[in-house]
C-alpha cells in the first residue's frame, strides 16, 4: 500500500517550518516567517503552492509554540488562532495531529544522529530512566520523555513559563529590575531571544549605561567576542540560567538518563556554550550535586529536529491534539 502524502510544520513564534512526508522521506522542506501571513491556513497554502505538490496531501502533523488545552489554539509568542477541527475540514483532510512544539521535539530525541548531538559534561549511561528537554529560541520550551514499558511518552507542559528563580545577588538585582516590567518573571522572560533584550537592558540600568542594542544576535556576537562589557555579562548569565532551569527538571522528572538542548540559540554559541556557566550551576543544587554531575547533556545540532519527531506522531503515542473525518 502507498504511503500517504503527509505534510509537516514546526511553528514557532517567529518561523514556520514546512516538509512533506511520504513513508520515511522527508522533503521540500521550507521557512516561511509567521508575520508575514495572517493566518496559518494562509502559511499552509502558500507553501503547498510553492512546491506545487501534484498529489493531495491528506494527512498532517503540526508542531506549535503554544498549550494544547483543547480544538480552539492559540500561540503563545504570535497572533495566530484556530480550530483544529475546523482546519482539518478546510485543507480537506482525513487526520490532522496537533503537538507542543517541544513534545515534538521529544518524540525525535532517540532518533537524531549521535554525531549531531554535542555533549556537554557528565556520563553517559542509558536507561529507563526519564529525559529531560529544553530550548530557548522565541520562548523557552520544555519537555520530556518517560517510558512506559513498551513506548517512550513525551511530555506536554509549558515549563518555560515556571517563575524565575535567581541564584545570586547580582541576579536578584537584574530579577528586581524586571519585576518592574513584568508582573510574573517567568523563565521564559530571560531564556529566550526576547529574553536576552530584558536581559542585557535590565544589566544596563544596573551598569548606568545606555541600552543601544536591540537584536539577540547582535548581543551573542558582542559577547562571544568579548567587545561589550554588558553583553558579555548578558550572556554568562542567560546561560548560567539555563543551567539551573536544567537542573531544576532534572530534579523533578528524575531525568538521570540525559538532558537534551535544543531551540535556535544555544546550537549557535558551540564551544562558547560549554565552557559557560552552564554546567556548573546545572550542577549546583547543594546535597544533590553528585546526583545531577553524572548526568549527561547533550546539545542538538540536528538541522529541523522537530521533523522527525512529527512523522513518529503518525504511529507513536503521546500526548496530541487530534481531528480525523
Amino acid at each position: 500500500m502507498q504511503s500517504p502524502l503527509r505534510l509537516l510544520a514546526d511553528i514557532g513564534g517567529t518561523n514556520a517550518r514546512f516538509a512533506l512526508c511520504e513513508g520515511r522521506q522527508i522533503r521540500d522542506e521550507r521557512q516561511l516567517r509567521c508575520a508575514d501571513y495572517a493566518s496559518i491556513d494562509q502559511a499552509i497554502a502558500y507553501y503547498l503552492n510553492t512546491v506545487g505538490e501534484q498529489h493531495p496531501v491528506q494527512e498532517a502533523a503540526l508542531a506549535i509554540a503554544a498549550p494544547l488545552l483543547g480544538d480552539q489554539i492559540s500561540m503563545t509568542n504570535h497572533h495566530w488562532r484556530f480550530s483544529v477541527s475546523a482546519l482539518r475540514q478546510q485543507m480537506h483532510w482525513r487526520r490532522l495531529i496537533i503537538l507542543n512544539d517541544f513534545t515534538a521535539l521529544a518524540m525525535a530525541i532517540r532518533y537524531l544522529p549521535e554525531a549531531e548531538l554535542r555533549q556537554v559534561g557528565g556520563t553517559r549511561h542509558p536507561s529507563e530512566m526519564p529525559i529531560a528537554l529544553l530550548g530557548a529560541g522565541t520562548g523557552l520550551g520544555v519537555s520530556g520523555l518517560v517510558y512506559g514499558g513498551q513506548h517512550w511518552l513525551p511530555l506536554q507542559g509549558e515549563g518555560g513559563h515556571v517563575s524565575l528563580a535567581p541564584g545570586n545577588e547580582r541576579e536578584i538585582a537584574v530579577l528586581k529590575q524586571l519585576w518592574r516590567r513584568f508582573e510574573h518573571v517567568s523563565a521564559e522572560r530571560v531564556l529566550s531571544g526576547p529574553g536576552l533584550l530584558n536581559l542585557y537592558t535590565a544589566i544596563c540600568e544596573l551598569d548606568n549605561v545606555t541600552a543601544t542594542l536591540s537584536e539577540p544576535a547582535e548581543i551573542t556576537q558582542h559577547a562571544v567576542n568579548n567587545s561589550n562589557a554588558q553583553c558579555v555579562e548578558t550572556l554568562q548569565m542567560f546561560c548560567g540560567l539555563l543551567g539551573s532551569v536544567a537542573g531544576n527538571l532534572v530534579l523533578t522528572l528524575g531525568a538521570t538518563n540525559a538532558v537534551y538542548v535544543g531551540g535556535g540559540i544555544v546550537p549557535r554559541l558551540g564551544e562558547y556554550f560549554a565552557q559557560s556557566p552552564f554546567r556548573q550551576r546545572f550542577e549546583a543544587k547543594g546535597r544533590y550535586v553528585e546526583y545531577l554531575r553524572a548526568v549527561p547533556v547533550y546539545v542538538i545540532n540536528t538541522e529541523q529536529p522537530a521533523f522527525i519527531g512529527l512523522a513518529q506522531s503518525f504511529t507513536n503515542p503521546g500526548s496530541r491534539i487530534e481531528s480525523v473525518g
